[in-house]
């Protein structure tokens, strides 16, 4: 057999392995997206039924944005899901890989991602284009609809570990209502005198035209990687 005859066969066995289970990986992944939309539509309904009466302010709103991105208005908050398209590795680095789970089969470190974003809904309103947002959560599911979830550690989730239960509409459910709650929860912070204590004058000609002043939850203080809770580092 000639080396090429060798290439050919190794793009085959490649197509046929790797490039397979990543549209797996992809069919899950948007279905389980899919079905985020479907829970975030009747969330929005069941919720603004018992608001009748109430500031219409408050009132949830949503929004189907694209194939892949999806939001909620919750008050003075709207929350981003969004899915990307492409299919991801963890890097050697990342604690999955020392989960059993992977270690059997490293195929089961191929998932697709769901990521859940919290900005001021005043942020969209008046295009403030430089304010910031913050990612709260993200989804991983791979090809066997096996997932877990990365988030900020004070919005408590509890999942069981990655390879024992696959993603479903209940733990979706969960995951979405958990961060809703969270980004309730967590405040606008006035920010640091010295942060602000200087302004341009195209800022404040800014600021009064159209209110774009770099805003963001927790403005001035760092997002910290270590602030994150695996699914994966309960009972492990």
């Amino acid at each position: 057999m000639s080396e090429l005859d060798d290439k050919k066969l190794s793009i085959i066995g490649t197509l046929k392995e790797k490039s397979v289970l990543k549209q797996k990986v992809y069919d899950n992944t948007l279905e389980s997206f899919c079905t985020v939309k479907d829970i975030l539509k009747n969330l929005a309904k069941d919720v603004n039924v018992n608001l009748i009466g109430v500031d219409t302010r408050i009132r949830l709103e949503y929004t189907d944005r694209s194939n892949f991105d999806a939001q909620i208005r919750v008050a003075g908050d709207i929350l981003l899901f969004s899915m990307h398209s492409n299919i991801f590795q963890f890097d050697r680095e990342h604690p999955a890989w020392k989960t059993s789970y992977i270690q059997k089969n490293k195929y089961n470190a191929y998932s697709g991602i769901i990521n859940i974003y919290n900005f001021l809904a005043d942020s969209f309103k008046y295009s403030r284009q430089d304010d910031l947002g913050y990612l709260i959560a993200r989804i991983f599911i791979n090809h066997e609809n096996q997932y877990f979830v990365e988030g900020k550690r004070q919005m408590g989730m509890l999942f069981t570990n990655y390879g024992s239960e696959a993603i479903s509409r209940p733990a979706l459910q969960i995951i979405i209502e958990t961060a809703i709650q969270y980004s309730l929860e967590f405040d606008l912070l006035v920010p640091p005198y010295d942060t602000v204590k200087i302004a341009t004058v195209g800022q404040a000609e800014a600021k009064i035209q159209h209110s774009r002043v770099i805003t963001g939850k927790r403005l001035g203080f760092q997002f910290n990687s270590d602030d994150v809770l695996m699914n994966n580092s309960r009972g492990t």
